[in-house]
């Protein structure tokens, strides 16, 4: 049987590049070689697309001089094709590198998980792995996905969306604004960054300008967010297109103040529990909102989504859908459907899957009139 051609992407322009790395590892480490050909191709902090015999570890050790340069897809084709550009004294040249028959974004972040990527694989007419542009920039969004949530009533904590502008404008207006949410503490957000990066936890005033700033520094849009009084963190994982699946919930034991950067990629001591002793009937609404979420978005491939819950009430707050979830080895996505039945190479196997069938979808779409 021809084998499948996949390009695996990762690393990438934003804050979440060495996260994408360590996800790219474990992808490439589960993608059966007799089934599949596949083609790494590493995106710079400068958005340069590189590739050579092993792009990871080049990447991984920041030295770049024995890859070559990708010209990404461009144009519509039943098979996209890839160029590469050799560089030599005596000038430049352009050789075919590969056909590709599914895209493998392993990119979180600005500029591979919030449409923009996708978008390309759009224009190229590709089969690409995960969401499409309304559902990965959406999801990518906190602000925006937060408004989606309201309208279709499902529960998420109370918060307020602030500019750039307006912390460097009038500081004290808003933190009085901030503040009219209720008491400390609040957490400061990035509108569109994942992994926690740029996450502060304030406690006091003072935390809260810090707070303000650090996140400011990574986005022109800032979300607050109430904090959740006995709070527990519930992750559960999505699967599919038209029909999602849920796998059981898991419950994050952060090893610091709340599930930072830190605790999930340098300590690694954070705790899982898989599944999560919840009542089953949170469990369940759990799930069903994670569904509901995940369709009101347009969602597609996987999901994480993660919950917060009141350890006393028992109140389920929404917190975000991550629609290209960590995949390293000590993630919660990948644990969690390996609790639910699904090993990590029949998840890839049913990733790429489900984004050979969103592409025959499309391929059925008829985007103009007949002359």
């Amino acid at each position: 049987m021809k084998k499948i051609r996949i390009a695996v992407l990762f690393g990438g322009r934003s804050g979440e590049h060495e996260v994408s790395l360590m996800s790219a590892r474990s992808v490439l480490a589960a993608l059966d070689a007799e089934r599949y050909e596949v083609i790494q191709i590493g995106i710079t902090l400068d958005g340069n697309w590189l590739t050579g015999t092993n792009t990871l570890a080049a990447f991984e050790k920041k030295d770049f001089s024995d890859l070559v340069s990708v010209i990404p897809p461009t144009e519509p084709a039943a098979c996209q094709s890839l160029y590469a550009i050799h560089v030599t004294k005596a000038g430049g040249r352009i050789e075919p590198l590969s056909e590709v028959d599914v895209f493998f974004p392993v990119l979180h972040g600005p500029f591979g998980e919030d449409g923009t990527m996708q978008g390309l694989f759009e224009l190229a007419d590709a089969a690409y792995v995960g969401a499409g542009v309304a559902g990965s920039a959406v999801g990518m969004d906190k602000a925006i996905f937060k408004d989606v949530m309201r309208a279709n009533n499902i529960p998420i904590v109370d918060s307020l969306l602030v500019l750039r502008a307006e912390i460097e404008t009038d500081l004290n207006a808003v933190i009085a604004k901030i503040e009219t949410l209720g008491n400390y503490p609040f957490f400061a957000k990035p509108a569109n960054l994942g992994s926690s990066v740029g996450i502060s936890k304030c406690n006091s005033r003072a935390d809260l300008i810090e707070g303000l700033m650090e996140a400011a520094h990574f986005d022109r849009r800032v979300v607050v967010e109430s904090g959740v009084g006995h709070v527990r963190e519930i992750e559960v994982s999505v699967l599919g297109n038209e029909d999602p699946q849920t796998s059981v919930c898991g419950e994050v034991l952060p090893s610091r103040e709340f599930y930072s950067y830190e605790s999930k990629y340098v300590d690694g001591t954070s705790g899982l529990l898989i599944p999560s002793p919840l009542p089953p009937e949170v469990s369940d609404q759990i799930r069903a909102y994670a569904v509901r979420a995940y369709k009101a978005i347009d969602c597609a491939g996987m999901a994480r989504a993660d919950f917060f819950v009141n350890g006393n009430t028992h109140q389920i707050y929404l917190n975000e859908l991550n629609t290209l979830p960590g995949f390293t080895s000590i993630s919660m996505y990948p644990k969690l459907w390996q609790a639910s039945g699904m090993t990590y190479p029949q998840l890839i196997d049913r990733l790429i899957e489900l984004a050979l069938a969103r592409k025959a979808q499309r391929d059925r779409t008829v985007y103009r009139r007949a002359l």
